[in-house]
C-alpha cells in the first residue's frame, strides 16, 4: 500500500509540475483508498478521488497521471451538475468522451479500456450525448457517484461491475484491498449547487495560474473560456434573435397625434416575415422537428411573425413552401419525403427566385450539407445538432 501511495503522489507532483492546469486540479480531490466491492478502478463524487489499490498498482506511472486527471476534469467541468433529465448511462459515457481527448491531446497517457473518439475532440458532453446508442454496451472507465441513481448496495452486483480484463477482479486483489473507504453517499442539492460553484473558481484559477507559467494547451484553453463564459438555452436564444428583428419602432411618417407644438413619432408595428428551412436528410428525427417547430411556433405569436416553412434535403419537398400567419400554428405535413442527402442550396435558391428579402431565415440541421457560395444579404440563424461547422450567418448549438 505504500508504493501504491507513493505511486499516486508522485503521479500528482509531476502533473504539477508539467502540466500545472491540471496538477491544480487534482490537488483538490483528496485521494482516497476505496472498497473494491463498490470501486473496481477508480471513481469521484466532486469531493475526492476514490481508487482501487489493485488497479492503480497495474498502471504505469503515465496512466496514474491520466487517471488523477481524468476525475478532477469530471469535477471541474461540473458534470455532476449538468446531467439534467438524461439518462445516467449514457451521461457518464458522454462524459468521459469529453473529458479523455482533452487529456490525450495534452500529451497524457490513457489507461487500458479508456474510451476515446478522436471525433469526440472539442465537444462537450451534452454535444455527445445524443450521439451515443440508447441500447450501447459500452461502459464508463470509472464510477461517477453524484445522484441516487448511481448507487448500488455492495452486496448487489458491486463486484459485477468489474468488467473482464480489468485490473483487480481477482479475489487475492480483493483481499489486499478490504478495508477501504465506503461508497460514499450521493451529493444532496444545496451541496451539488455550493460545489459547483467552488469548482468553477477552482477552474479559472488553475487557468490563471497555468497561463501565467504558459503551460495551457489550446485545447484546454477553449475549453476553459467557453466553460467560464455565460451559458444561454437555445430557446433563450432563438427568442433573443428573433424579437430583435421584430422588434417595434418610432416612425415620423405617421406623427402621433399629441396636443402641444412637438412633433412626435408614432410607434410602429409592422409583421416580420421568418423563412424557416427544416433538414429532412434523416439526421434529423421527427421529435426533434417537433421540439424545434414548436419553439417557433410560441416565438412567432409575440412578434407577430408570418412564417414561410421549407423542408428539403436535396431537393426542395413536394408541397413547400407552407405559409403560416401569426394565428396559425405552425405544423410540418404528417407525411413529408426525405432522407436522402443535405444540400442547403435549394431553399436559398427559392427565396430568391421569389425576390423576396426576409427579415430573418432560421435552418435547423445538423450543418453537415452543400451551402451556398454566397452569404445572402438578410441575416440567417443556423441551429445546429452536432458539431460541424457553419460559413457563415449565426450559429446555436441545438444540443
Amino acid at each position: 500500500m505504500a508504493d501504491i501511495e507513493t505511486k499516486l503522489s508522485a503521479a500528482r507532483t509531476r502533473l504539477i509540475l508539467d502540466k500545472p492546469f491540471l496538477g491544480a486540479l487534482v490537488l483538490r480531490l483528496p485521494m482516497t483508498r476505496a472498497d473494491p466491492r463498490w470501486c473496481p478502478t477508480t471513481a469521484t463524487d466532486a469531493r475526492a478521488f476514490y481508487y482501487n489499490a489493485s488497479y492503480v498498482e497495474g498502471l504505469s506511472l503515465a496512466q496514474t497521471q491520466f487517471v488523477l486527471a481524468h476525475e478532477a476534469l469530471h469535477c471541474a467541468l461540473s458534470h455532476f451538475a449538468r446531467r439534467r433529465h438524461r439518462d445516467k448511462r449514457r451521461w457518464d459515457l458522454a462524459c468521459d468522451f469529453a473529458v479523455n481527448p482533452l487529456l490525450v491531446q495534452d500529451g497524457l497517457s490513457p489507461p487500458p479500456n479508456a474510451l476515446y473518439l478522436a471525433e469526440y475532440e472539442g465537444m462537450t458532453a451534452e454535444e455527445i450525448y445524443p450521439l451515443i446508442e440508447e441500447n450501447t454496451e459500452q461502459q464508463p472507465q470509472d464510477r461517477h457517484l453524484y445522484d441516487d441513481e448511481n448507487q448500488q448496495r455492495p452486496d448487489r452486483g458491486g463486484l459485477g461491475e468489474r468488467r473482464q480484463g480489468d485490473p483487480g477482479a481477482g479475489d487475492a486483489e480483493l483481499d489486499q484491498d478490504r478495508g477501504g473507504a465506503p461508497q460514499p453517499p450521493p451529493l444532496e442539492p444545496d451541496e451539488r449547487e455550493r460545489l459547483e460553484t467552488q469548482w468553477q473558481q477552482r477552474l479559472a484559477g488553475a487557468a490563471q495560474q497555468a497561463m501565467r507559467a504558459g503551460k495551457l494547451s489550446g485545447l484546454l484553453a477553449r475549453m476553459v473560456d467557453h466553460l467560464l463564459q455565460p451559458q444561454l438555452p437555445w430557446r433563450m436564444l432563438l427568442a433573443r434573435y428573433m424579437t430583435m428583428q421584430g422588434r417595434e419602432d418610432f416612425n415620423y411618417a405617421r406623427p402621433a397625434r399629441r396636443e402641444g407644438e412637438a412633433i412626435l413619432p408614432s410607434l410602429r408595428s409592422a409583421q416580420v416575415d421568418v423563412v424557416v428551412g427544416v433538414d429532412t436528410s434523416g439526421s434529423i428525427s421527427q421529435s426533434e422537428l417537433d421540439q424545434f417547430l414548436s419553439e417557433v411556433d410560441a416565438i412567432k405569436g409575440q412578434m407577430k411573425a408570418r412564417i414561410t416553412l421549407l423542408a428539403c434535403d436535396v431537393q426542395l419537398a413536394p408541397g413547400s413552401p407552407w405559409i403560416f400567419e401569426a394565428w396559425e400554428p405552425v405544423r410540418l405535413p404528417a407525411e413529408i419525403q426525405g432522407g436522402g442527402g443535405t444540400s442547403f442550396v435549394p431553399v436559398f435558391a427559392w427565396v430568391e427566385a421569389q425576390n423576396i428579402r426576409p427579415d430573418l431565415m432560421l435552418y435547423f440541421s445538423d450543418a453537415e450539407g452543400t451551402f451556398p457560395q454566397q452569404e445572402p444579404d438578410y441575416p440567417v440563424l443556423w441551429l445546429v445538432k452536432g458539431k460541424a461547422k457553419i460559413p457563415w450567418g449565426q450559429r446555436i448549438q441545438l444540443n
